[in-house]
């Protein structure tokens, strides 16, 4: 590993990448272990007429978790960990400023529906990160969602989510 750098330049820091691989290979380990358990309830032996319906996913998650098992104790107490920075500061928040309202945009489709809540998420975007004018941002963003509207609930007649609130309702669909 060559650590030299270049004069003038800091040093990066942030989640080494040994971290993100034991973080990984526990989710693994762990959803190895759910298929385990979920197999041995339907039944993972052999039966009069051959396999049981949680033989081959009782496997399945034997292979999960082995393989879980040893990236975790590589990635933690292995000779060769790897050191390097796997993302910096910087990088996630570039990250979280797109996941977090991908987040909150599935949440207000449950409330708003998928109509209303697409608005806002694009509007918000558009202005926030794209810094596009307000006011062209939401026209664009109202466009887009009546289109949306039109083709899906009147030209193919698929009701996509209304949400809880229903906003729309008022329109008859």
């Amino acid at each position: 590993m060559d650590t030299t750098q270049e004069p003038g330049a800091e040093e990066r820091t942030g989640v080494p990448t040994f971290a993100v691989e034991a973080a990984v290979a526990a989710l693994v380990l762990l959803m190895g272990a759910l298929v385990l358990f979920g197999s041995r309830k339907l039944g993972s032996g052999w039966t009069s007429d051959g396999p049981g319906a949680g033989y081959f996913p009782f496997y399945i998650g034997l292979i999960l978790c082995i393989s879980g098992a040893g990236v975790l104790y590589q990635s933690l107490l292995g000779k060769k960990r790897n050191h390097d920075i796997f993302v910096d500061g910087e990088q996630i928040r570039r990250v979280l400023a797109v996941l977090l309202p991908a987040i909150v945009f599935v949440g207000a489709i449950q409330v708003l529906g998928m109509y209303i809540a697409s608005a806002v998420y694009i509007a918000g975007f558009m202005i926030i990160l794209g810094k596009y004018a307000k006011g062209k941002s939401i026209a664009l963003a109202l466009t887009i969602s009546v289109v949306f509207f039109l083709m899906f609930e009147v030209w193919f007649k698929v009701p996509l989510a209304k949400g809880w609130l229903d906003p729309l309702a008022f329109l008859g669909y």
